[in-house]
């Protein structure tokens, strides 16, 4: 355990060159912030820039957390998808809000986004589940997220099966697939410095808009 303790410590948080959080020009709205954000950790080659802690909690109050990819942000939140009988699915009928953190190690930067949660219409929720790859629509088809699995092999003939009715069914769409967009109430952005001295900006939504401040490291 010690040994792992002093691995641990050794590890090297931040490394190369780090951006400026320059907060002479921040944009009114975060939802601009966000985006300027995300684009330039996708030139900068950040690994799966998309990708999300999204964490919810359900009608028992227990917290759970998993990674998910960001299907769009605009004025309107953010959006995810997924089967409204998983356990994302039934935390959030039970407790309509939810929690998003990204994380760009490469960057020192994390974006931490909380608010209310609403599906979309049965529209929108079809469209995106036809857009994903055959091979992830007949994952989400078979609806069976988190439940108990015998073995591999069960698995394996249940998704080829999935596919196989996909393929001949290509408007096919899962029943409970839901696109679900958040629509934030508070938004935060903090740039990591390597002598600690790090930049939180938080955006809390009002009635008239956004209201903005800087938050101790």
């Amino acid at each position: 355990m010690s040994d792992l303790r002093e691995l641990l410590r050794g590890i090297e948080v931040f490394s190369g060159e780090l951006p400026v959080f320059d907060l002479t020009d921040l944009p009114a709205d975060p939802h601009d912030l966000f985006t300027e954000w995300l684009l330039a950790a996708l030139r900068d080659g950040v690994p799966v820039p998309h990708a999300m802690t999204l964490s919810t909690a359900g009608a028992d109050g227990d917290p759970t957390a998993r990674v998910l990819i960001l299907k769009n942000v605009s004025r309107e939140g953010w959006q995810f998808a997924s089967g409204s009988g998983s356990r994302k699915g039934r935390d959030l009928a039970a407790r309509p809000a939810a929690a998003l953190t990204f994380f760009w190690p490469q960057s020192a930067r994390q974006v931490r986004v909380t608010g209310d949660v609403t599906p979309a219409t049965d529209g929108d929720s079809a469209a995106d589940f036809l857009a994903r790859s055959p091979a992830a629509r007949a994952e989400a088809l078979l609806g069976r997220q988190s439940g108990p699995l015998a073995d591999l092999a069960e698995r394996d003939t249940a998704v080829a099966a999935a596919a196989e009715r996909i393929a001949g069914e290509p408007g096919l769409v899962a029943p409970q697939w839901t696109l679900y967009t958040l629509r934030a109430r508070s938004v935060e952005f903090w740039q990591g410095d390597r002598e600690r001295r790090h930049t939180r900006v938080n955006y809390v939504r009002t009635e008239d808009g956004w209201d903005r401040g800087l938050l101790w490291p």
